[in-house]
């Protein structure tokens, strides 16, 4: 039995599917995994899959270059003949699901793991992006057998905007999170705020920078971290526009990181004013490690905090909300450490690994799995 895995990062492979990938090698699959480039493959194949590189720009716009990776995909799927296929993200689930389905590939599964720029944007060029993006996802949900969702908004909105059937969908708690690899530590001393995330308008980069400055404004002694390449894309802030905030000293900044635990220990809540999400991985990770959070009131984000219990829901694009709740956590730090145990008890009980990747292998329909049950 063989399973392909179509994957637009190699980074994203391994760190967000790592799990669910070591669950189906454990049913007796073998295990490819695509990517893009040869960047960090080892890391792959440590899990115990075979790594095969598609070139694939994720956010370039050229239609020879897309057509050229569909007929890559399509030409690994006669080759290998998997039993399986799951592509993640807008093109490996475009043109995965279109080669899949011409190749003959048993079960087509199409992971949306957040609706994207060209779904959130309002600019005239994501517009037009979305228009076409919008013909090629209905094209490919009519070839995926079913499309699994980390949000209902999500859901609900392919569905309302007849990208997808509703028959065909199915939602999970996002990736999940290792509980045990991001367990609970010991708070800092010192009040610190952290966001991990790319420098992205989208991921709520310009309010988090903005709520950081009126807060050390206030409280000179807080501590403000960020953790996160600035990228050459579209909806991207760039090092020019980051680096008035790093000279003032309002944040410390640090880049790209395999070791994201040793940053979620050093901060006391955890904030993302993310604009839409599939679901934030990031969130899971901070809450399983007992940190409060502070995250947007929007699709995606809004399913990973009790508001009030767990954390604090604020306004989409509203710096002055995030500031305020970051101040209220500075002011009665005694929120944080109860905000943060009953953050863990809420991830272990709806978002740990080994319940979503039980219900990803459901919807796999991989064999082997069928009598699994996590208690």
């Amino acid at each position: 039995m063989k399973f392909i895995l179509i994957s637009p990062k190699n980074r994203t492979a391994y760190n967000f599917r790592g799990d669910l990938i070591r669950e189906i090698i454990a049913c007796g699959y073998e295990v490819i995994v695509t990517g893009p480039n040869r960047d960090n493959i080892e890391k792959i194949e440590a899990l115990g899959a075979r790594f095969v590189e598609i070139p694939m720009n994720k956010n370039g716009v050229n239609p020879f270059a897309d057509l050229q990776y569909q007929k890559a995909l399509y030409r690994l799927f006669q080759t290998e003949k998997p039993d399986v296929v799951l592509g993640y993200t807008s093109k490996p689930v475009i043109y995965g699901s279109i080669a899949a389905k011409k190749a003959g590939v048993p079960h087509i599964a199409a992971m949306v793991t957040g609706a994207g720029y060209a779904f959130t944007a309002k600019t005239a060029k994501a517009k037009a992006i979305r228009t076409i993006m919008s013909a090629l996802y209905k094209k490919a949900f009519r070839c995926a057998d079913v499309a699994i969702f980390q949000n209902n908004d999500d859901r609900k909105q392919f569905v309302d905007l007849h990208l997808v059937k509703d028959e065909k969908c199915v939602v999970v708690n996002g990736s999940g999170v290792n509980t045990e690899k991001f367990a609970v530590a010991a708070l800092p001393e010192r009040t610190t705020f952290f966001m991990l995330s790319r420098v992205m308008y989208s991921k709520g980069i310009r309010e988090y920078l903005a709520a950081c400055r009126m807060v050390k404004q206030k409280y000179p002694a807080v501590r403000c971290m960020l953790l996160g390449a600035c990228e050459n894309i579209q909806d991207s802030l760039s090092e020019a526009d980051l680096k008035p905030f790093i000279d003032d000293g309002t944040i410390e900044h640090f880049g790209e990181t395999d070791t994201v635990a040793d940053y979620y220990k050093q901060c006391s809540v955890y904030v993302l004013p993310s604009y839409r999400e599939g679901t934030p991985r990031t969130v899971l990770e901070a809450m399983s490690m007992g940190r409060a959070v502070i995250t947007t009131d929007a699709p995606g984000c809004r399913e990973t905090v009790v508001d009030g219990e767990t954390g604090f829901l604020v306004p989409v694009q509203n710096a002055e909300a995030v500031a305020e709740k970051m101040c209220a956590f500075v002011e009665n730090p005694e929120r944080i450490k109860k905000m943060g145990q009953a953050s863990a008890e809420y991830c272990r009980q709806k978002f740990d690994v080994r319940k979503v990747n039980a219900d990803m292998c459901r919807y796999l329909k991989i064999k082997g799995n069928e009598n699994f049950e996590f208690v």
